[in-house]
């Protein structure tokens, strides 16, 4: 098979599905969560959550041989209107230069438990 699934224990689930996927050049992830790497924790506020996922979505990403550099479109699911304001703080710090941003959603739906943001993101990786 040409398919590689990304798996990581410290930022996986219980479910049957990989964290990300990747064939030849593409990467698509799964819902990446907000999640502590290290302690296991959520944080309760949608701002660490943010941050946590792009720690977590670091780490997935260097797992395919990849780097944020790769990433050609972010899409972020909020649990409430009012945390779109949390993600352009950490966007920002990752993405400083306009002219080097990958395309970007911020979508509200109703995520499960303490779960306040996600992202899933499409990247194409430099060389196959």
């Amino acid at each position: 098979m040409r398919q590689k699934s990304i798996l990581i224990d410290k930022i996986g689930h219980s479910a049957p599905i990989p964290l990300a996927c990747r064939v030849g050049p593409l990467l698509a992830t799964s819902g990446v969560m907000g999640r502590d790497s290290e302690t296991g924790e959520m944080p309760g506020d949608a701002a660490g959550q943010v941050a946590n996922c792009f720690r977590n979505l670091k780490l997935i990403l260097a797992e395919a041989d990849m780097d944020l550099g790769d990433v050609v479109r972010f899409t972020f699911y909020v649990k409430h209107e009012e945390d779109r304001g949390a993600v352009n703080p950490v966007w920002l710090e990752h993405y400083p230069d306009p002219a080097k941003r990958p395309a970007r959603h911020v979508q509200v739906m109703d995520l499960r438990g303490a779960v306040l943001v996600q992202l899933e993101v499409l990247a194409v990786a430099k060389e196959a």
